[in-house]
């Protein structure tokens, strides 16, 4: 089965910077969009930024764009959220998640487009 295992988050001050690693087993990962998404105490889960099968296209929230970068590495099934600059509004759960369909567009944006999701990462941005 599917099976996508989030780290790297952790407590950091405003202006630092985390890396997020998502390991995915179980799907021809080269094929799939991937995407991450957060979800902070009281909101609803919201797209942070995601990248096609290829490399070749990325997608960023407005939120993010300009301080978070997304990245992956087919050789290791894996896929990577850099953030810097980070903010206390960026505290949050993030996830990783995999294009319902394979070869999906990076501007799908809406949770129901993502099959299968990690158990999460906390995030925490303190000010």
């Amino acid at each position: 089965q599917v099976q996508l295992v989030e780290s790297g988050g952790g407590l950091v001050q405003a202006g630092g910077s985390l890396r997020l690693s998502c390991a995915a087993s179980g799907l021809t990962f080269s094929t799939y969009t991937m995407a991450w998404f957060r979800q902070a105490p009281g909101k609803e889960r919201e797209f942070v930024a995601a990248i096609s099968w290829s490399t070749d296209n990325e997608y960023y929230a407005d939120s993010v764009k300009g301080r978070f970068t997304i990245s992956r590495d087919n050789s290791k099934n894996t896929v990577y959220l850099q953030m810097n600059s980070l903010k206390p509004e960026d505290t949050a759960v993030y996830y990783c998640a995999t294009s319902k369909l394979q070869y999906q567009s990076v501007r799908n944006t809406y949770s129901r487009d993502y099959e299968y999701w990690g158990q999460g990462t906390q995030v925490t941005v303190s000010s």
